[in-house]
């Protein structure tokens, strides 16, 4: 099992969130971690005794804890929940936030993987998407990183932005690629309907690259990173030999999670063997998640079940998001039936129509197929049940 713990609160809300995150609501992070751990009791007497195989702390922004705030967090997180020996151990933290204090904190109860907004090189470009940092912060960040021990750092970065050219985009890569990280994410903007940088967009104030320039884009990621030596593992993600995200690949792998905190997700199996598996959701209101917690309200989770013919579907879903696909063989051991069985079909239609590739028992997306994966989805899901 993956342990998620989500902090939603953040000095500056960028202008593209639509997470659960709050700014200048500072006062409540002492009250809000004691909402958490009251959480994480209710989990743990529900819950097999189990070492977590990764722990992930997201936001929102972490470092706006204290480091007082993070130690109590973490104290008591892990007097509940155990880490298995060897775990991948991932925060999150934002340039401009950080602090060695923070960080020796975090290290201390074993993280030893850093995931930093970096986002873009460029400072009007950086301003128009809310930052509150400047290249020059990303880099004293890695530098605090890698003082206080760690030595597996992620970057995540943007394109597509509004104002940005492919100049602009290649400077931003070479600018991430020159502090040596061991991983990059590299994801294309998408404007979420109701944050201020939609408006703007609605308005005509701002407006984004064309589809050919964000494809090119995309193109240039492929090509730099993989000349520096970063290989591809998923259609946004990038890593040196063995930094792979190993939290995000249990996502994608479909391998159980508890998610601890406002708005956060646990996939869990359903004791009662009626679905093949639960999917609860948190609150997203800062305030209702509180107060589920103190009046025990859990109840008020949002609760999906799960039922085979979506779950199949799932595996299809984030297999496909991989660079290694969906492997027939983990198919059929996760759904007993032969991936061919029901989408045998389809399949090979996709595969004339060069949008697959099958390869030492997998199907993966080509490059043409990462284009139009929508499409792709879109197929298999009308695939009816027998």
């Amino acid at each position: 099992m993956e342990l998620y713990l989500h902090v939603p609160f953040c000095a500056q809300k960028c202008q593209y969130c639509d997470f659960a995150s709050y700014a200048g609501r500072m006062q409540e992070r002492d009250r809000y971690v004691q909402a958490v751990l009251t959480e994480a009791q209710a989990r743990a007497s529900s819950l097999p005794a189990t070492a977590m195989e990764t722990v992930f702390i997201g936001g929102g922004t972490p470092s706006v804890l204290s480091p007082d705030q993070l130690d109590t967090l973490l104290c008591g997180i892990h007097a509940l929940f155990p880490v298995a020996s060897g775990a991948e151990y991932t925060t999150e933290a934002n340039p401009g936030t950080l602090t060695a204090e923070w960080l020796d904190v975090a290290v201390s109860h074993g993280v030893n993987r850093l995931s930093l907004g970096m986002q873009a090189f460029q400072p009007q470009l950086l301003k128009t998407l809310g930052r509150i940092h400047t290249f020059s912060e990303v880099a004293a960040s890695v530098e605090l990183a890698r003082n206080a021990g760690l030595h597996n750092i992620s970057l995540d970065l943007m394109f597509g932005l509004p104002g940005q050219t492919r100049a602009d985009w290649l400077e931003s890569l070479h600018a991430a690629i020159s502090l040596q990280p061991q991983h990059l994410s590299c994801y294309g903007l998408i404007p979420e309907e109701g944050t201020p940088l939609w408006r703007k967009l609605e308005s005509g104030e701002l407006s984004l690259p064309d589809e050919e320039t964000e494809r090119a884009m995309y193109d240039d990621a492929l090509t730099l990173l993989a000349q520096h030596g970063y290989i591809q593992y998923e259609i946004s993600n990038f890593a040196k030999e063995g930094y792979a995200c190993q939290h995000n690949l249990g996502y994608w792998r479909q391998i159980p999670y508890l998610g601890l905190g406002c708005s956060a997700s646990s996939m869990l199996p359903d004791a009662s063997g009626q679905c093949s598996y639960l999917r609860e959701t948190n609150p997203a209101s800062l305030d209702d998640y509180i107060a589920m917690t103190a009046h025990s309200a859990w109840h008020n989770r949002a609760v999906e079940p799960i039922f085979p013919a979506d779950a199949r579907f799932e595996t299809l879903m984030l297999g496909l998001r991989t660079i290694e696909g969906v492997s027939e063989h983990a198919y059929a051991d996760m759904h007993g039936e032969p991936l061919r069985h029901r989408y045998g079909e389809t399949l090979r239609r996709l595969q004339q129509n060069g949008l697959l590739d099958y390869v030492d028992g997998c199907w993966r997306l080509t490059r043409r197929g990462m284009d139009v994966q929508n499409a792709v989805l879109v197929e298999l899901m009308e695939v009816d049940d027998p």
